[in-house]
């Protein structure tokens, strides 16, 4: 279930993000800071709301929600989107809806790692994150 996320994660490794940040329309400068930043993600929960906190020198953004109830988001590029988050077979899955334009984030536990599949059309990108203990 979604409790096996809980805890901080720091990244180690970012595959084809740039191309990734491209395709959903982020401009120069917030590519260039994004492909700096290595971001930690922390996730908790709280009383069945999921708390999704990523933390950069570049920005810290947080999303709180329950699974399978849309919410509004504030991306850290600046999108405002609908956000829909839900649990299937054992990912967690990020559908981002804004100007008639859709992209899926997918979390899951591989080998004791974190791997996000960040997938807009046909480009995707691939994060990998390692726990901390």
């Amino acid at each position: 279930m979604v409790e096996a996320f809980v805890g901080t994660w720091k990244m180690t490794s970012s595959e084809n993000f740039d191309e990734y940040m491209k395709a959903i329309g982020a401009g120069f400068a917030t590519r260039q800071m994004g492909n700096m930043a290595k971001p930690n993600l922390l996730f908790s929960i709280d009383d069945g709301v999921i708390s999704m906190k990523s933390q950069s020198t570049f920005k810290t953004t947080e999303a709180k929600f329950k699974l399978n109830e849309e919410f509004d988001e504030m991306t850290a590029d600046d999108r405002k989107t609908k956000t829909l988050m839900t649990f299937e077979n054992g990912k967690l899955v990020q559908k981002q809806t804004w100007d008639g334009k859709t992209t899926t984030l997918e979390r899951e536990l591989q080998d004791g790692k974190l791997i996000a599949k960040c997938v807009m059309d046909d480009v995707v990108a691939l994060r990998t994150y390692e726990k901390e203990v």
